[in-house]
């Protein structure tokens, strides 16, 4: 056991929970009380499901169309051959290393007095001294001695026209001649499909294949018998309903198509910071150029193939490029940075040499398919409730095809005039041909309505317009089940810094010398070599920089919210930073670590003198100091009533929601400093018996409305916790603030608990006490890790901000992952679900909403979907059997068929989200998928339309005045008041179906341009359809007192509505209910 937890600690920090794209989606097992006896649709949580899951509810879909239903799952073949595919690239690279290592080896290069030859100067660009061929080969070959002759990075930096210190110039023209010589850092993508894709997609429906050959046979027998003039109405009015179906669905699909390309290419835009003409400035990932420097830090992407110009502790994870994730220090002797690789500890500075194509990221990334497909939870039952509708469906049709066939072949089967349509002997096999295709077809179309292609594909609609408009509320999806899970949470563990506050840090209170500095930028209070100590500990223990770009005289400043608050305190106490910088020397440092909680550098001054500077969690350096500056700069001994002083004056910054910083040093001597490079890189930094120069308090306000944001998540049913590594009486501060804590008398333990108290708990006791924590402080990676752990056993839906490379266990692990857009790192971002581009909880509390929004539209189209399903059905099968012809035939069925599954789901599920939503508890992962709510709707209405059109079926000559009319006439008008009062109740069941739960339907209609749009484009349409093309679909041009008739049916829908909404409902699901009866 002792191994294991040893060697995780060896490889990359988000590895441990990460797994390399070659071993799988996932090496966690699903939740053994979540896949114990589950059925194959019953995977609520798809993140990290295994692929043998995945494929199992996949094999038990009755599916019609695989390539549209499963176009947004993702694709297991291709994800296969992805695997292969980077396999061998990986291994392409491995080979192609260890030749020039063997050839090296064997050519003696490492042997004095012998050099290598320079490769061809052919190929060098007109203002370049370097070839794009040199650049490529000695990046991708990782070859050393290329690089040592042509003058080390020094030298490729002036041979590329590049400043280690200033990066390029960055005027528009050099960058153009940059991207000309040596590419730019792109790489071919493929092309979205064309709607020509979708078109043939499309048309691979098997009951839309079968109905184009029955067309095609009733089209051939029908012009054989009546001539073409007559012939082709029956045949080629199904071809075209089934034409219209098909391209409205290739129209659909591709719009939705281009909606998620849009978001998948912005996901893909990586924003870095580089140095061109000595300013730092954010810019794309496909904006860099070889010769920029590119700083590093960690968590971040090595955007491109470069060399290290400098830095300090730089270990790189080299897993997406190596398959291996182990990690690899970068120095000297190994100072080659491949792109893609991330950076796993410390910081630094690169020059690229190789961009986009010329790196073996960009071919990679070219050589695969980018398959961002995956099922959410409610997809999987939503194929699970497709596929029992239509195996019942099926049944069905089968059912009428045997009864209307044997109708038929018996001769008790007349036409509108009475006449017997088949009489054994008499009737010709062309007839009695026609007369079988006609009713295959009519058994046929009821499996396109039954079979619920549309319901899973609803999802996809809804997620699709979502994530649309949550970009617009500054959140991008990465993975779209996360859209829909967000809308389940029950809790969101949530960061202090930056998303519950400001992230706009100054420095308020400052305790030096034994006493408060007040102001705090008070330099007359301050000794001079106390001044000098903490200037030079500000300038040099820091990943941050200042510079004053050319032609200006403002300073700006670079770094982390907090290192440029106390940045921008040094310039307030005269801290020159580039002349400090120049007056000492880093040999070795400590990247602030947020489990030790602090930084720290080693320095060689010019007289050869070494100090240690240490910077971090204030009462954590503070328990290392054995000595403080006095007033006078002399160093005096810590005593115990100094040390209750500075712990106090902690305490009283803490509780003024202050982050408390301490900045000490040591002096240490020269013969303790490693002499070579190898001990240097091993060198721990002396830790105890520092010299405290300052404490720091430094000021984040809370962001406004979070507060509120806060409360609508409380009113949701939704936790807020806060997880912050700041002290505990600074965030108990906050968190009253923010009102997270009701008040100071909620903060006792454990509501209020230190990392390291619940991190010595046992799994038991951490399971007890999970449920009440609402604020950890001086909490490490770990122990957000264990809490988010413990609440998901408790049966939680946890959400999960973080933003350092630290936290990508913790985001991995949780059902959500929300990672922060702006002090977000890489790292942290590709372990995330979805990205908060503002950082701000408030847009967190959306998310919730949005979520909320994608379950209650699908919930929306279900009842609806399925009303239209039961009463097109019912009505048909009681037809047949009874009357041996159905009043809805296939054209009339297809034309129901594409409003419900089309321009329904496009109507429904793009309901924006309202207030109503945040004040209803979260949805229950395991809850029904059809409430008892929607089965009330769904029954009230089904048997209402059922009972009214088969009156109209059976009595519908009488009741609509149609006794003198001929029988084939009176025929016609029937079925086509049948055809169109289906059509508006399902228009007007489209109204009710928005507010499931609520009486007034028609609230904020007019704010869903969409749905009103579609909704008149469908009714303009089936006026056109009755008045003009009645030889399509069979029908009839109707009277206006018979259109009053139908609108009259179709509008009594909505006081139905009213009063079934009037009649309560258990709360207990139907189901379960139904299940203890069966097994009582």
């Amino acid at each position: 056991m002792s191994k294991g937890i040893g060697e995780e600690f060896k490889t990359s920090p988000y590895r441990r929970y990460k797994n390399d794209l070659e071993a799988g989606t996932s090496s966690r097992e699903i939740d053994e009380e979540e896949d114990e006896g589950s059925g194959p649709f019953d995977i609520v949580r798809t993140k990290n499901a295994p692929l043998d899951r995945l494929r199992r509810w996949r094999q038990a879909a009755l599916v019609l169309n695989p390539a549209r239903r499963f176009r947004y799952t993702l694709d297991l073949k291709k994800e296969e051959e992805r695997k292969q595919m980077i396999a061998k690239i990986r291994m392409n690279a491995q080979v192609i290393r260890a030749a020039v290592l063997f050839q090296a080896a064997c050519e003696g290069v490492n042997e004095p007095g012998v050099s290598k030859k320079l490769p061809s100067n052919q190929g060098h660009v007109d203002d370049f001294d370097v070839s794009l061929d040199e650049l490529v080969s000695m990046s991708r070959e990782h070859n050393l001695s290329l690089l040592e002759q042509h003058g080390g990075v020094k030298g490729v930096a002036d041979k590329v026209k590049s400043n280690l210190e200033k990066g390029v110039s960055g005027d528009e023209t050099d960058l153009i001649n940059r991207k000309q010589a040596f590419g730019s850092n792109t790489y071919p993508r493929k092309k979205g499909c064309s709607f020509w894709w979708f078109l043939w997609e499309a048309c691979q429906d098997t009951s839309l294949i079968i109905l184009m050959a029955t067309a095609a046979a009733s089209l051939a027998l029908g012009i054989k018998s009546k001539g073409i003039k007559e012939g082709w109405e029956g045949g080629g009015s199904i071809a075209l309903a089934v034409l219209k179906v098909i391209v409205v669905t290739a129209v659909i699909d591709y719009l939705k198509s281009r909606k998620f390309q849009n978001l998948n290419e912005e996901k893909q835009n990586i924003h870095m910071e580089v140095v061109r003409g000595g300013r730092r400035i954010k810019i794309s990932i496909f904006d860099i150029v070889v010769g920029d420097i590119v700083p590093l830090k960690i968590g971040d992407q090595v955007p491109a193939d470069g060399v290290l110009n400098a830095g300090h502790s730089l270990a790189i994870d080299m897993s997406s490029m190596t398959g291996e994730s182990k990690i690899v220090h970068k120095n000297s002797r190994a100072p080659f940075l491949m792109s893609g690789c991330k950076v796993a500890d410390g910081y630094g500075t690169m020059l690229v040499t190789s961009v986009g194509m010329n790196t073996e990221w960009g071919l990679l990334m070219a050589s695969i398919s980018e398959d961002n497909g995956e099922e959410t939870p409610l997809q999987v039952r939503l194929n699970g409730v497709a596929t029992f509708i239509g195996i019942v469906g099926l049944v069905v049709a089968e059912v009428v095809l045997v009864f209307l066939l044997i109708r038929y072949f018996t001769g008790k089967t007349c036409d509108p005039d009475g006449r017997t349509q088949f009489r054994a002997g008499y009737t010709s096999v062309r007839d009695a041909m026609d007369g079988f295709i006609k009713i295959f077809t009519v058994a046929v179309t009821i499996v396109v309505v039954a079979v619920p292609e549309g319901l899973p594909l609803a999802v996809t609609v809804t997620l699709a317009y979502s994530m649309e408009k949550m970009m617009a509320d500054k959140v991008l999806v990465r993975r779209l089940s996360a859209c829909e899970t967000m809308g389940s949470a029950t809790t969101i563990c949530s960061d202090k810094t930056g998303t519950l506050t400001l992230n706009q840090m100054t420095v308020v209170d400052v305790f030096a010398c034994g006493k408060k500095i007040e102001p705090a930028d008070n330099k007359s209070l301050l000794p001079p070599n106390v001044m000098s100590l903490l200037l030079e500990g500000i300038s040099q223990n820091t990943s941050g920089s200042i510079c004053v770009p050319e032609g200006s005289n403002v300073l700006e400043i670079s770094g982390s919210p907090t290192e440029k608050a106390i940045l921008q305190w040094g310039v307030n106490l005269g801290m020159d930073f580039d002349a400090v910088r120049s007056k000492s020397l880093i040999i070795h440092a400590f990247p602030f670590n947020s489990e030790k909680k602090r930084g720290g550098v080693a320095l060689k001054l010019s007289d050869s003198e070494f100090h240690v500077h240490w910077k971090g969690a204030a009462e954590i350096v503070l328990a290392s100091c054995t000595y403080y500056m006095d007033s006078n700069g002399s160093m005096a001994q810590m005593e115990e009533d100094k040390v209750s002083y500075f712990k106090k004056a902690i305490e009283d910054m803490a509780a003024g929601s202050l982050r408390c910083v301490a900045i000490a040093y040591r002096s240490y001597e020269k013969e303790m400093v490693p002499s070579n490079e190898v001990e240097m890189e091993n060198w721990q930094l002396p830790e105890e018996d520092l010299i405290l120069l300052a404490i720091v308090g430094i000021k984040d306000p809370c962001r406004p409305g979070v507060r509120n944001a806060v409360q609508l998540c409380i009113d949701a049913g939704v936790k807020v916790r806060m997880v912050t590594g700041d002290n505990l009486q600074t965030a108990k501060a906050i968190a009253v603030e923010c009102g997270i804590l009701g008040s100071n008398g909620d903060a006792t333990e454990p509501n209020l608990i230190e990392g390291k108290a619940f991190r010595a708990m046992s799994e038991t006791q951490r399971l007890e006490v999970a449920d009440r924590i609402s604020v950890m402080g001086r909490s490490s990676p770990d122990d957000k890790l264990l809490l988010v752990q413990a609440l998901r056993k408790k049966g939680h839906v946890v959400a999960v901000t973080g933003d350092g490379v630290n936290d990508a266990p913790a985001l991995h692990e949780a059902d959500i992952g929300l990672a922060m857009g702006i002090q977000g790192t890489e790292v942290a971002k590709e372990s995330s679900d979805i990205i908060i581009l503002d950082d701000n909880f408030a847009t967190v509390a959306k998310v919730v909403r949005w979520g909320r929004s994608v379950y209650a539209n699908i919930q929306k189209f279900i009842p609806y979907k399925l009303t239209v399903n039961v009463v097109a059905l019912t009505i048909n099968v009681v037809a047949a059997v009874s009357a041996g012809n159905v009043p809805l035939n296939a054209v009339q069925l297809l034309w129901v068929n594409l409003i419900m599954d089309t321009l329904g789901a496009l109507a429904l599920a793009t309901e924006p989200p309202t207030d109503h939503l945040m004040h209803r508890p979260p949805v229950g992962r395991r809850e029904p998928l059809i409430t008892n709510v929607m089965w009330r709707n769904l029954i009230i209405q089904a048997l209402y339309q059922v009972t009214v059109l088969l009156i109209l079926n059976f009595q519908g000559r009488s009741i609509l005045n149609l006794e003198h009319e001929s029988d084939d006439r009176a025929f016609k008008v029937k079925n086509t008041v049948i055809f169109n009062a289906f059509f508006l109740c399902q228009i007007f069941n489209e109204l009710n179906a928005r507010k499931p739960d609520e009486i007034n339907v028609w609230k904020g209609v007019t704010k869903n341009l969409l749905f009103m749009g579609t909704v008149g484009l469908t009714v303009v349409l089936q006026v056109i359809i009755i008045f003009f093309y009645g030889k399509f679909t069979s029908t009839v041009r109707l009277s206006w007192d018979l259109w009053l008739v139908s609108i009259v049916i179709g509008i009594i829908s909505w006081p139905l509505a009213i009063v079934g909404k009037l009649i309560p409902v258990p709360e207990r699901p139907l189901f379960d209910f139904l299940r203890r009866k069966y097994v009582k």
